[in-house]
């Protein structure tokens, strides 16, 4: 254990604080059992130990990754048990996915060691209330989305907006508009972000960020998918092909057929494929029913998670209305329920209507409608119920 508490003062020490994600200040951070899921390189462990830097120095804390060697040879339950008893207050354990029996010994070291708090977090495939005991009713669970449009201003320019919600951008779109361009030129900042933006690693390397992006889906098909879903080498290199052929086409109403007989492989394989990167948040499918998905239904639309990886994945320059397309889900679907709609783009909770352009998009699929509003990118204003694109990024 002295090794493990070696590697977390150190990992604790070497994090910045300077900028935070949004979901830091979301979390309540009192509860005993917490899981923190999201994407390869959203930030989910440089959150944890942000919030470990604001604790009290007299709480004994201490922070493990559990793909370390340490964890192959004794239980977690009982190092958590011993930690618990030598004076721990505060454990973080980082990766459960890639420990086999987590869902278990998570649940035994709730149960067991009631003054311990703990806080995991794991691939965002990872189905913590299917596992083999299930922790939904014990674990408050938050998911970490890529970085907004906002949160890429402040990580790369150092400048810092608040966040809106859906409401008030709807109805205060002129002022927030006006508030933002009076500090940047939002429509330059946004290309950079489309392409560059979502995943916070960017700032490390711009150079080298689409090829480090490439390298994290592999990853994430390579290691998380196998170690969650417990498929085989075989089912990863079809998975790979679906991969590369929908990459060419999205967004897309899918030919499940086809594109099984593209990937060859099956429809139910597919459909299963497709739900596993559909939880890893490589694609996003949209059905009419916004309630959830499941893979024994196909989806009604499919778009890739957000345009960094449509410029990663993509032999060519992406479609640039697939682009806007993919960047207003991407943003909006983390506070909002979406759904396909029979006419436009996006029903948002039910209750608002969108269609998705250029400046020059026209009301003409939603005219008559109520609640309906164009989103258009390559404007800085809004006017009547025409809202600048970007504006949208600044949700959370």
């Amino acid at each position: 254990m002295e090794r493990l508490k070696q590697i977390s003062i150190r990992r604790i020490q070497n994090t910045p604080t300077a900028f935070s994600r949004f979901l830091l200040n979301e979390i309540n951070w009192d509860d005993q059992l917490i899981g923190i899921s999201g994407a390869r390189g959203a930030g989910k462990t440089t959150l944890m130990l942000q919030y470990i830097k604001t604790l009290p120095t007299h709480l004994e804390t201490l922070y493990a990754s559990l793909d370390d060697i340490y964890f192959t040879g004794k239980p977690l339950v009982y190092f958590a048990e011993e930690f618990y008893k030598k004076g721990g207050d505060y454990l973080f354990l980082d990766e459960v996915h890639k420990y086999p029996n987590w869902s278990q010994e998570l649940k035994n070291i709730y149960d067991n060691t009631p003054g311990l708090k703990v806080v995991f977090t794991s691939s965002s495939a990872l189905e913590i209330h299917k596992g083999s005991h299930d922790l939904s009713r014990r674990a408050m669970l938050y998911n970490l989305p890529g970085l907004s449009f906002r949160e890429f201003i402040e990580l790369k320019y150092g400048i810092a907006f608040e966040s809106y919600m859906l409401e008030k951008i709807l109805d205060e779109k002129q002022t927030l508009a006006s508030q933002v361009t009076k500090q940047i030129k939002p429509l330059k900042l946004f290309n950079e972000y489309l392409q560059t933006g979502y995943y916070p690693f960017f700032i490390e390397s711009e150079k080298n960020y689409l090829y480090r992006l490439l390298n994290t889906i592999n990853l994430v098909l390579e290691s998380d998918l196998p170690s969650i879903f417990h498929i085989d080498f075989y089912s990863v290199l079809k998975i790979k092909k679906m991969l590369s052929v929908l990459s060419q086409i999205v967004p897309y109403k899918p030919n499940i057929q086809k594109l099984a007989a593209q990937s060859g492989t099956s429809r139910d394989s597919l459909l299963k494929f497709l739900y596993y990167l559909e939880k890893a948040e490589i694609v996003k499918w949209l059905t009419k029913d916004s309630v959830g998905i499941n893979y024994l239904n196909k989806p009604d639309k499919l778009y890739l998670n957000n345009t960094n990886l449509m410029f990663a994945l993509s032999n060519e320059k992406p479609d640039m209305g697939n682009i806007r397309e993919t960047f207003f889900l991407n943003q909006l679907k983390v506070k909002h329920k979406i759904s396909y709609p029979v006419s436009g783009d996006f029903l948002i909770d039910e209750k608002y209507l969108f269609e998705v352009g250029g400046q020059s998009k026209t009301r003409k699929q939603i005219s008559g409608t109520e609640n309906a509003f164009i989103a258009a990118d390559g404007i800085e204003y809004p006017s009547n119920n025409k809202i600048p694109l970007w504006l949208f990024g600044f949700l959370y």
